[in-house]
């Protein structure tokens, strides 16, 4: 079945309206890059349109009436917004869905190793991603550390225009005639997604403030030492606090409009977060009507 593209049957202030709402659809995908970030922004968002934490009125014994509209949150990585609806639940409810985690890589439990006097961070890539997307792309971390002594720390690095940026290394033009003999699926191995974090090296051990068991500085490894220096004093992790951490690894930059006419989007994680943005706009514009059946959005940080 064919249908007529929108675009010949938006009249101007349909098209305005489109346009706004595409502008803070890019704000979204640009700002938020991670479940938790996701979920967090939707609830900022859900309060600012009258909702209110279900756990609160629980905690107060309140019961929920018509009209009422209530958010939950799963481990800060999963929402569920209900407003409720004139008809009793046993009637139905209009249900919109979608997930809002997207391809990345993921740093290990145990990541940071140096070889040839390169530091990288190890990973494991997530989702369905095509391996040799992935290489010499301005990459950013976006997290959290939970600490030994009980506090998160929230990362996000490589955004701004003053951070740096993050890379995976690919082999010169000149250099990678196997490497271009290979299949699509086999011209970046997956095990071989490490991001590039550093080059430089500590002065010495002393410098870093690293020492092997016996208490004896070691004149080895010194730019993966001067990497953790680094981490301590902008984040205050040492080595160990990777084993609690959740970083992902996505690409830098905002989201764009694409074209000359502006008329797509250019932008990481529109899979699936296009249907979660949208689900959670027209969840949120019913605003103050009551609906004849209960309304819900969920938004789960898992796909499958």
């Amino acid at each position: 079945m064919e249908r007529e593209v929108a675009w010949k049957k938006y009249d101007e202030a349909q098209l305005a309206e489109m346009g706004a709402l595409a502008a803070d659809y890019i704000d979204f995908i640009s700002d938020n890059k991670t479940e938790r970030e996701c979920a967090a922004a939707s609830i900022e968002l859900a309060e600012k349109a009258g909702y209110r934490s279900l756990d609160e009125a629980v905690r107060q014994g309140r019961a929920l009436v018509p009209g009422d509209k209530v958010w939950a949150c799963d481990h800060g990585k999963a929402v569920i917004l209900v407003q409720l609806g004139r008809a009793p639940l046993a009637e139905g409810a209009n249900i919109l869905g979608a997930h809002i985690d997207s391809p990345r890589l993921d740093l290990k439990q145990n990541p940071l190793y140096e070889s040839n006097g390169f530091a990288f961070l190890d990973t494991h890539y997530y989702g369905g991603i095509k391996h040799y997307q992935w290489v010499t792309l301005p990459l950013a971390f976006h997290g959290v550390i939970a600490k030994k002594d009980g506090t998160v720390v929230e990362v996000r690095l490589g955004e701004d225009p003053g951070d740096p940026v993050f890379c995976v290394t690919d082999l010169l033009p000149h250099l990678g005639n196997q490497q271009m003999g290979k299949k699509a699926s086999e011209v970046v191995e997956g095990e071989a997604l490490d991001v590039l974090v550093g080059n430089r090296p500590a002065r010495s051990c002393a410098d870093a403030d690293v020492s092997d068991d016996s208490g004896q500085a070691e004149e080895k490894e010194l730019v993966k030492a001067h990497i953790l220096s680094l981490l301590a004093d902008a984040y205050g992790i040492d080595e160990e606090d990777f084993l609690s951490a959740e970083i992902e690894v996505v690409p830098a930059g905002r989201a764009r409009d694409c074209g000359f006419d502006r008329s797509m989007v250019i932008g990481y994680g529109q899979d699936d977060r296009v249907c979660a943005y949208t689900s959670l706009v027209a969840q949120l514009a019913l605003a103050g009507e009551v609906p004849e059946r209960t309304a819900v959005t969920v938004l789960v940080d898992k796909e499958e």
